[in-house]
């Protein structure tokens, strides 16, 4: 390898060589204001690993894509895939990057190519160079023989690789190709991952170890270390198009994903042993819970970092063989673009390994806060007292760092959720939250194509674990089975519980409108709410890779990047878009017999539910949102009773009054057959969002269940399940018997205890438009 500091200049070269390629190049970007800064950030970066011959054909390759009319975003694409490959000092991949990408660019078009340029990043995390070799040349296939494909492939590039193998990437394409005999829109659906067969090739993990498969050895392996049985749980397989999920702790129960991606074999079964000592060791040496109070996110993730290192430190003191196990994730390097993300990952392996070395001013400082209080070890105050410090530190540095992405490291910590405590009203932050779920946004990242992908209720793999419709039988009308966990048993029983729809009775619409004349406080104060949210807006978004004009901060930043030798960010420049509610909600009310109880004011439980749910229907009305009104009570697992008060596709009008004057009190509360069954009735919702809300005022229960654990750790399954299909499940409590179960069922985040029943109106109403904003 050559030294670099042996290399010449490349610049001055380029200026003693008129004629050349580099030359011609850098003239060109003189006269494209938005492009040069980037273009001269990128240039400086290669000058410093390769010499003048290799910057010259690098040169030539950007005039290729200049000269197929690639445009400024592929030209950005282009120089950003560069500066993340020049770690490898191997110019002739990037020449065959942008070789290719001009390639497709002639026969797809320049904003596949741009797709493409972007996609190569994931493609590099997944393949080493022969194989990514084999990915370009499958591209240029796919550009050649279907061009239009090349766009939603590049952009579920993610979701695609997942398999990790070259072979099977080149089996997709080539079956996508087969598969469609010629027909475009086959094609398109096909590597839009709406087609079965696509999603069962990449679905495909021939060597895939999964939490099944290790929960015996995990659990044997983490009672020998702590001399405590752990309670672990599986989760439901994370979106794949998202970054990898993470193991949370639940109070005493360690959750884990049902597989980590692209790790298999014998590494996947030492992964989920490091995973699950980590948690246990959190069990065992913690703390209690940290208040949020008013922290930021940025605070709350260090401080989550720094108590991960103090019980780390604790748990290798007892049991030294724990560095082994967890040494080999630590895996952050000194250098490249500071982020917030990439800082917190070398704090965290400069806390764990003392001997590392990373000369960085905001790491060193982590280091020595933390090394002043190894004398208090044993106390977790010290977490959040350094944690805050170095979170305003960070700010002071302006370095940008986003609650939405971020995802802990190294991989085996788990998500540091179980570690705060959110107070009476067991709701975080908004922008805290963003740590910790992301069903209730809007996907930020807009389908390469333009489309949407949404659920088909019709497919093999929506079907699998959801109900299925079977014939009615002579006790009503059965419209649906669903399975039903068995808690003591660890397993899950097929078609166990039975949905039956019952006609809604009808009442007088006229009482729901004179109780609403009576509520006109909380109609003002829905109305304020209503005019306080803009339903489609334009934002201005800074620091964009290309835009309609210059980020003078994101300037002013680059500039002060370059004269202090760090690499810019090339995101300069700013940009608008129009923002518009994507959202749909359906309401599931709980009808079970206890709702029939009185209050203070002479109303009973159900009473006040309906009250909420037509101020709140009249709003969402008024505001165009599509909803939908369900209520629910069961009797018995074959028995479970759902009453449509008002469709998705039904104006609400005095009829849909009508129905919900009707609801009555009765039976018992079967609530993970309910969500089950809600979810199914929204999976065909065209929203990008979709909310689920739970009103209940008590823990599950039914005539045939004896104990109430095994329904509550059902319905928290369930909800778990609504969350893998991007549907959140949210869980209004009203009154305190239900507070416990129903935080263990939505989760901490997710739950919205009112202890004042009669207050249900104004909460509900102020949660959706809280939401609404998002």
């Amino acid at each position: 390898m050559r030294s670099v500091s042996a290399k010449p200049s490349a610049a001055l070269q380029v200026q003693s060589e008129p004629e050349g390629v580099a030359r011609r190049l850098h003239l060109m970007m003189r006269q494209r204001d938005a492009l040069r800064p980037l273009f001269l950030a990128t240039w400086d970066t290669l000058s410093k690993q390769f010499d003048a011959a290799e910057l010259d054909a690098w040169a030539g390759a950007v005039l290729e894509l200049v000269n197929v009319n690639a445009g400024p975003a592929c030209l950005i694409a282009y120089w950003e895939a560069s500066r993340n490959a020049v770690s490898t000092r191997e110019i002739v991949p990037l020449l065959c990057a942008a070789q290719i990408g001009a390639e497709i660019c002639r026969h797809a078009g320049a904003p596949a190519a741009t797709a493409s340029l972007n996609a190569l990043a994931i493609a590099r995390r997944s393949f080493g160079a022969a194989a990514l070799s084999r990915w370009w040349r499958a591209m240029e296939m796919l550009a050649r023989q279907a061009p239009e494909s090349v766009l939603p492939a590049a952009g579920r590039m993610g979701q695609i690789l997942l398999p990790g193998t070259i072979e099977a990437f080149e089996d997709f394409i080539a079956a996508g190709l087969r598969s469609a005999a010629g027909d475009r829109n086959r094609r398109l659906a096909f590597f839009s991952l709406q087609d079965d067969l696509a999603r069962r090739m990449i679905a495909r993990d021939p060597g895939g170890v999964g939490f099944p498969n290790v929960e015996a050895e995990v659990k044997a392996f983490t009672t020998a270390l702590w001399g405590e049985l752990p309670l672990l749980r599986g989760m439901a397989g994370d979106s794949m198009d998202k970054p990898q999920r993470r193991s949370t702790i639940s109070g005493p129960i360690i959750r884990l994903p049902e597989t980590y991606r692209g790790v298999q074999g014998d590494a996947a079964r030492r992964l989920f042993s490091a995973a699950t000592a980590h948690a246990q060791a959190h069990l065992v040496l913690g703390g209690a819970r940290f208040p949020i109070g008013t922290l930021k996110p940025l605070q709350v993730a260090l401080v989550n970092l720094i108590e991960d290192a103090r019980v780390e430190t604790l748990a290798m003191r007892a049991l030294p063989g724990l560095r082994r196990l967890w040494a080999p994730y630590h895996v952050a390097a000194p250098g490249g673009v500071a982020t917030a993300t990439v800082l917190l990952a070398r704090l965290a392996r400069a806390l764990f390994d003392p001997a590392h070395v990373d000369d960085d001013g905001f790491v060193a400082k982590g280091r020595a806060l933390f090394a002043a209080a190894l004398p208090r070890i044993g106390d977790s105050a010290i977490s959040r007292e350094i944690g805050t410090l170095l979170g305003n530190d960070l700010g002071q540095m302006r370095v940008q760092f986003n609650a939405r992405t971020y995802v802990v490291e190294p991989v085996y910590r788990d998500d540091g959720l179980g570690l705060w405590d959110f107070g009476a009203d067991a709701q975080p932050p908004d922008d805290v939250l963003d740590l910790f779920i992301d069903a209730l946004r809007v996907d930020s990242q807009e389908r390469a194509d333009g489309s949407s992908q949404q659920a088909e209720p019709g497919n093999a793999e929506a079907a699998i674990g959801r109900g299925r419709p079977v014939a009615p039988d002579d006790r009503g009308t059965v419209i649906a089975r669903y399975p039903e966990w068995d808690r003591v048993h660890g397993i899950e029983r097929p078609d166990w519980t039975v949905v039956r729809e019952v006609a809604a009775k009808t009442a007088d619409p006229h009482t729901i409108d004179e109780a609403l004349d009576r509520a006109g406080a909380v109609r003002n104060r829905v109305a304020r709410l209503m005019r306080g949210l803009r339903i489609g807006r334009t934002v201005r978004l800074k620091r964009q890779h290309d835009g309609h004009d210059l980020d003078v901060d994101a300037m002013l930043d680059a500039g002060i990047a370059l004269r202090s030798g760090r690499e810019p960010d090339p995101r300069v420049f700013r940009s608008s878009k129009s923002v518009h509610r994507d959202l749909s909600a359906l309401f599931l009310i709980d009808t079970s017999h206890s709702t029939s109880d009185r209050l203070l004011s002479g109303s009973t439980v159900l009473d006040v539910e309906r009250l909420a749910v037509a101020i709140l229907s009249e709003a969402m009305d008024q505001l165009g949102d599509p909803f939908g009104l369900l209520a629910f009570a069961s009797n018995g697992r074959e028995d479970v009773r759902m009453t449509i008060i008002k469709g998705f596709d039904e104006a609400y009008d005095r009829h849909c009054r009508a129905r919900l004057a009707g609801l009555s009190s009765g039976l018992s509360t079967r609530l993970g057959t309910a969500l089950r069954h809600a979810g199914n009735e929204m999976a065909t919702a065209s929203t990008s969002r979709r909310l689920l809300i739970v009103l209940t005022d008590g823990e599950p229960s039914d005539i045939d269940a004896s104990d109430p654990l095994d329904l509550v750790e059902d319905a928290r399954r369930a909800a778990v399940d609504l969350h893998s299909r991007g549907i959140d499940a949210y869980g209004v409590v009203l009154g305190t018997a239900g507070i416990a179960s129903a935080a263990r069922i939505f989760g901490r985040g997710n739950t919205m205890p009112v202890r004042r029943v009669e207050d249900l109106p104004t909460r509900l109403s102020e949660l959706y438009f809280r939401l609404a904003r998002r």
